[in-house]
């Protein structure tokens, strides 16, 4: 998205950049224990825990909270034809996968 854009968008526009893969944060945190139970059963097990969802915790929220944060990558899919390759499964897993190897 990013290559289109720098080689194709219009100098002073904005693109937003994104997959059409809303989800809520409670999600997205729960995605990724599920991945790290899968890469990291013996790890999970060190800590005595049924899977790393058991680490999550709620706290309220601050003052001014964002309810819902979205986008609509609508104008870079019809000016440009740029499209997200990858479905949030894919691409979460990747992203957990990199962190684990480069973090």
């Amino acid at each position: 998205g990013l290559d289109m854009v720098y080689h194709h968008g219009q100098a002073g526009e904005t693109y937003n950049i994104g997959g059409c893969n809303e989800r809520e944060n409670l999600y997205l945190a729960n995605a990724i224990c599920r991945i790290l139970d899968q890469f990291e059963p013996s790890r999970r097990q060190e800590y005595g825990l049924q899977s790393f969802a058991d680490l999550i915790g709620f706290v309220t929220d601050r003052p001014g909270h964002d309810r819902r944060y979205a986008i609509d990558p609508s104008k870079i899919q019809d000016e440009l034809g740029w499209k997200a390759e990858e479905d949030f499964e894919s691409g979460i897993k990747k992203t957990v996968e990199w962190y684990r190897k480069n973090g």
